[in-house]
């Protein structure tokens, strides 16, 4: 089981239609395949999202970090030396979205030659997860729009919001005509992607005090540290620390200086070993956890899904699971289905998908 090769490789997926939010937008999907071959033939997959405006990645410099740092460090090890992986990844700084493809690409390859599913290694605690959809920057209509047809065709029924416009009136807007035309018949939250002041988070905050909102995540910037705690101190819904905290440090920092009360875990960040400690340290701390999502395709969306039916902390809420319907194509043999507002975790193993080679060869953008 000892590892012989990694590889990146880059594709490009357009996006039907972009997806925009306070710290950026996203039109088209230009992510990294990382595989993790064995001397036993098997290889493990996953996928790396870069996120220039959140962590500083770019494609380029995830194919690099993995192809001239990573794989030179960890070729030789065997499957079961994750936390040496971990400890040989951590020597460089940054990079969360490389580090955690390579991660999870070995935790892949070691399921398919335990004959186990991932999911099961992890936990085992459910074999799905209810589907939380974003909903992203434009008009109230065409945001309830989106909502009734993920509603309709779907059966999703909670929605994460981006707000952090300027006036916050565009944004409570929204979210009001989204409470009035659904009722008590879908859960809301909002995530203002650090585009809001302290202050203007409060104001929004107020003016949709009445729409039984289940989380605000990341309304204001962290670095603002007073004016963050003076917001989350007035808030009566869990304040969700995100990009806020990438690292369980940054966990324990945002918890126990009262800049926040929730997390939400990305396994596109985190990968399954550093996601694995961040659970424990929210189940410790008794914190709620939601599955996030880093916009990522279906490769990525598997992931979260194993790691997030893996225990009962993560599976309580609805998990972020739905941003690859905006996507024009993918890169699997049996796309993921959302059946009555569900994802079922795969019972193959490994993380339980297959890439499709010919999609894989179209898409590829290193040819």
């Amino acid at each position: 089981m000892k590892i012989t090769r990694v590889d990146a490789i880059p594709f490009a997926i357009p996006y039907v239609k972009p997806l925009r939010f306070a710290s950026g937008e996203v039109h088209v999907a230009n992510h990294v395949l990382v595989r993790v071959h064995t001397d036993t033939g098997v290889v493990g997959v996953a996928e790396a999202p870069p996120r220039p405006f959140t962590y500083g990645e770019t494609q380029d410099g995830i194919i690099t970090v993995v192809n001239t740092i990573f794989a030179p460090a960890i070729v030789g090890l065997t499957l079961l030396e994750r936390e040496v992986v971990a400890a040989r990844l951590a020597r460089t700084i940054g990079n969360p979205a490389a580090k955690s493809a390579v991660d999870m690409a070995i935790w892949d390859a070691l399921g398919k030659t335990l004959g186990l599913p991932v999911g099961d290694m992890l936990g085992g605690f459910t074999d799905r997860l209810r589907v939380s959809h974003m909903l992203g920057f434009a008009e109230p209509a065409k945001m309830v729009a989106e909502a009734e047809k993920m509603v309709e065709t779907y059966g999703i029924r909670t929605f994460k919001v981006k707000v952090g416009r300027h006036p916050v009136g565009l944004d409570t807007a929204v979210v009001r005509a989204l409470r009035e035309r659904f009722g008590a018949e879908i859960e809301l939250y909002v995530d203002g992607n650090r585009g809001w002041t302290a202050a203007e988070s409060a104001r929004a905050m107020k003016e949709m005090s009445d729409l039984d909102l289940l989380f605000a995540e990341e309304l204001c910037d962290a670095a603002d540290v007073m004016g963050r705690r003076w917001l989350v101190e007035q808030l009566d819904v869990p304040f969700i620390a995100d990009e806020s905290v990438p690292t369980p440090a940054d966990v324990t920092r945002e918890i126990l200086g009262r800049s926040a009360t929730a997390i939400s875990i990305k396994t596109a960040r985190t990968g399954f070993t550093t996601s694995r400690r961040t659970h424990h340290l929210a189940e410790g701390l008794g914190i709620p956890v939601v599955m996030g999502n880093q916009i990522d395709g279906q490769v990525g969306t598997a992931c979260a899904l194993a790691f997030g039916s893996a225990f009962e902390l993560t599976s309580r809420y609805a998990g972020e699971l739905s941003n690859f319907l905006d996507m024009s194509d993918d890169l699997l043999t049996e796309p993921l289905q959302i059946r009555d507002g569900h994802l079922y975790r795969s019972t193959a193993p490994g993380i339980g998908f297959e890439v499709d080679p010919e999609k894989l060869e179209r898409y590829r953008t290193d040819n």
